[in-house]
């Protein structure tokens, strides 16, 4: 009985398997990705009938000494195994005429040239015994199609490891960019995506900058740029609405960017509080744009759409309880308008009502009325000493500065509500015997709290001048490349101004940023011996961080 039973499941099994064979249409299982990328790779390339499937290979790096230890001396200590023995160097190879031939250099590896051109996907590894520590991934010179982009948007991720991304001129389209940029929102780790050299017709770059994108180092380098991507990127970096809170470095040289896209990058950059380092290096970038940036890291005024969200901001720290929906019972008792404008008539009888109800049912009412009388005095007081700070700020001309019957005065706070909380909770404690060390503690906070935060722009004080409201420019960008552009002496001298000014506001108040400290401007249409660049030279020398002072000789004079 037991052969028999064993002989059975061996045909079912056979016959099964027979099946399978004889049905290739049938749709095996999804695979799900481990986080090895050589094997997940692999596996959902071979699923997908791929002909060659791309190697990946530890990327390419300089042969080191073996034997020696990083200080160049030679390993010594017991317990070690036993090293090789070293072979000795091969004997100089010699041509026909019996002369020596020069031994090729041991600095790099040589391979077929027709093996070198195919594709391959190189990798960086924490640890090479490791095929899940993968950091880095660099593909070069073949074109990645949708199908491919499919595999790595299940590959990677699920590598937990992974922060660096380089896809240099791999042909790239405008289909690929948008699976790459909702891939990349689901990496861990993801900081740095370099895709120089890739021309992409539709210009979409600017879903690499979404809201949910991750990406701190972007590189946009000779990817044929025009003025249409450059204003969708100047729009991803900043608007009034929303601001791109994650990119610190962003690399847009070698495109075609002419002053009308300087001008959209610019806007971008009036609220963007983030980037820190902007390259436009080799563009098309004349006095126009030039003085466009140079507007937005001096001092700019507000647009008409920034000034009514400066207003909906400052309404909505100083008033909280106008976004709150009133109670049920009086929402009912409107009918001609909807619950958030009601008469003040209305309100008052409700008001009435409920002190005549309040004054028959509850016995404590009196006590009730007190503290409310008490919390509308504080409430009245906190209300004017405001308004006397916003007026003692306010400049002539009151009448033109009113706006929905509010004083210009209103756009000047500096601080935000918490820090006015703060200073309140201080004076209510006065009378009490900690009351001075309480102060300091408040005072502190306020420090601790404007120092730590950026501050925004549309919250920043404001001047008002012949009907503008002027805000102080973008002092976190601290480095900016213009060299190899088309600018002249006039948007020269825009950009020694602003730079002026930021050297001037810098000695009253670092809160907002340190400004600019490096900036490159060579090969522009303008003599570098030109008094205008030697002005430029002169401030900017002592801001950079990497400028060091020569030394000086006994008599106090410097070596140079």
């Amino acid at each position: 009985m037991g052969k028999k039973l064993e002989k059975g499941l061996k045909e079912k099994n056979a016959s099964a398997v027979s099946q399978d064979e004889e049905n290739p249409n049938k749709t095996p299982e999804p695979y799900s990705c481990t986080g090895n990328f050589q094997a997940d790779f692999t596996e959902l390339c071979r699923r997908n009938s791929m002909t060659y499937i791309p190697p990946i290979i530890p990327r390419a790096r300089p042969p080191t000494v073996m034997g020696h230890t990083e200080s160049g001396k030679p390993d010594k200590g017991k317990g070690k195994a036993p090293q090789a023995p070293v072979e000795p160097d091969p004997d100089p190879e010699q041509d026909l005429d019996g002369e020596g031939v020069e031994a090729p250099p041991k600095t790099f590896t040589m391979k077929d040239k027709f093996e070198y051109f195919r594709p391959s996907v190189q990798v960086e590894m924490e640890n090479f015994d490791k095929p899940d520590t993968v950091t880095e991934i660099y593909i070069r010179g073949w074109k990645i199609v949708e199908p491919i982009m499919e595999i790595f948007k299940q590959c990677w991720p699920k590598m937990a490891k992974l922060h660096t991304i380089n896809l240099w001129n791999c042909g790239l389209s405008g289909e690929v960019i948008t699976i790459l940029a909702s891939t990349i929102t689901e990496i861990p780790e993801m900081r740095n995506l370099v895709l120089d050299g890739n021309t992409v017709v539709e210009e979409n770059w600017h879903e690499l900058m979404g809201e949910e994108s991750p990406i701190q180092n972007l590189s946009l380098r000779h990817c044929g740029i025009t003025d249409k991507g450059a204003e969708q990127i100047g729009q991803a970096l900043g608007s009034t609405k929303r601001c791109n809170t994650k990119l610190i470095s962003l690399n847009l040289s070698g495109n075609r960017i002419t002053d009308v896209g300087a001008e959209h990058l610019a806007l971008g950059l009036r609220m963007n509080r983030n980037l820190m380092s902007l390259s436009l290096a080799s563009n098309f970038i004349g006095d126009k744009g030039a003085s466009k940036i140079a507007e937005i890291l001096s001092r700019f005024p507000l647009t008409h759409e920034e000034v009514v969200e400066r207003r909906k901001h400052f309404s909505e720290k100083d008033f909280p309880e106008r976004n709150k929906s009133p109670p049920g019972s009086r929402r009912d008792g409107s009918k001609d308008r909807p619950a958030s404008v009601r008469s003040q008539s209305h309100m008052d009888k409700d008001k009435k009502g409920s002190k005549a109800s309040a004054k028959k049912k509850d016995p404590k009412g009196k006590d009730a009325k007190e503290e409310e009388k008490h919390d509308k005095t504080k409430k009245k007081e906190k209300e004017d000493k405001t308004l006397t700070k916003k007026e003692s700020r306010g400049t002539k001309g009151d009448k033109s500065g009113t706006v929905g019957g509010r004083s210009s005065g209103v756009f000047n706070i500096n601080r935000p509500l918490i820090m006015a909380s703060i200073a309140a909770d201080t004076k209510g404690n006065k009378g009490k015997g900690k009351g001075k060390d309480k102060t300091k503690q408040a005072a502190q906070e306020v420090e601790d709290l404007s120092g730590g935060e950026v501050v925004n722009p549309l919250t920043d004080v404001a001047d008002f001048i012949d009907g503008q409201l002027w805000v102080s420019g973008n002092r976190v960008l601290i480095n900016l490349n213009l060299s190899r552009n088309k600018i002249a002496e006039s948007g020269m001298n825009n950009l020694l101004k602003a730079m002026q000014y930021q050297t001037t506001i810098l000695m009253d108040n670092k809160s907002g940023g340190t400004g600019l400290m490096r900036i490159a401007l060579l090969k522009n249409k303008i003599s570098p011996e030109h008094d205008v660049m030697r002005k430029l030279n002169d401030i900017m020398l002592h801001k950079d961080p990497y400028y060091k002072q020569p030394p000086q000789t006994p008599d106090g004079q410097s070596t140079t």
